[in-house]
C-alpha cells in the first residue's frame, strides 16, 4: 500500500531555472509549487514563466501550483548624518518626509508620504530584537 505524500516541494523560478529544460526536470523531480518573486522581473517575464509552467505541466500531465510572491511596501530612509545614527532604548525618533529631511540625529527622512496619516500615536513602526 502506497502512502500519499504530505510534503510539498516549493521552488523559486528565477533566471537560473527559467528554461523549458530545467522546469521539466523540476516537475519530473516532484515540484508541486512554483514560486515567482514579483520583486524582480517584468510582468512580461512572469507571463512567459507562467505560460511555460502551464504548458510543461500539461505535457507531463501533472498539476503545478503557481505562487506569486508579491512585493510588500518598501520604505526607505534618506541620508543619515555621518552615514549612521545610534538609537538608544527609549529614545524618540521622528520619521519625516524626505523633502523635510534636516539631517538631524533625532529626525530621519523617509520616502513614504502617507506614514503620518496611517500611523497613530504610539504605533510601533519597527522593533529590532536581539540587537
Amino acid at each position: 500500500m502506497s502512502i500519499p505524500h504530505r510534503t510539498k516541494i516549493v521552488a523559486t523560478i528565477g533566471p537560473a531555472s527559467n528554461s523549458p529544460e530545467v522546469i521539466k526536470q523540476l516537475i519530473e523531480a516532484g515540484l508541486n509549487v512554483a514560486r515567482l518573486n514579483f520583486s524582480h522581473g517584468s510582468y512580461e517575464d512572469h507571463a512567459y514563466t507562467v505560460s511555460l509552467l502551464r504548458s510543461i505541466s500539461e505535457e507531463l500531465n501533472t498539476s503545478i501550483t503557481i505562487l506569486q510572491d508579491l512585493q510588500g511596501p518598501k520604505i526607505r530612509v534618506g541620508q543619515l548624518p555621518d552615514g549612521a545614527i545610534t538609537l538608544e532604548e527609549g529614545a524618540q525618533l521622528a520619521l519625516i518626509p524626505l523633502a523635510d529631511d534636516t539631517h538631524q540625529p533625532e529626525k530621519v527622512g523617509i520616502d513614504y508620504p502617507y506614514l503620518a496619516e496611517e500611523a497613530k500615536p504610539g504605533t510601533q513602526v519597527l522593533e529590532l530584537l536581539g540587537y
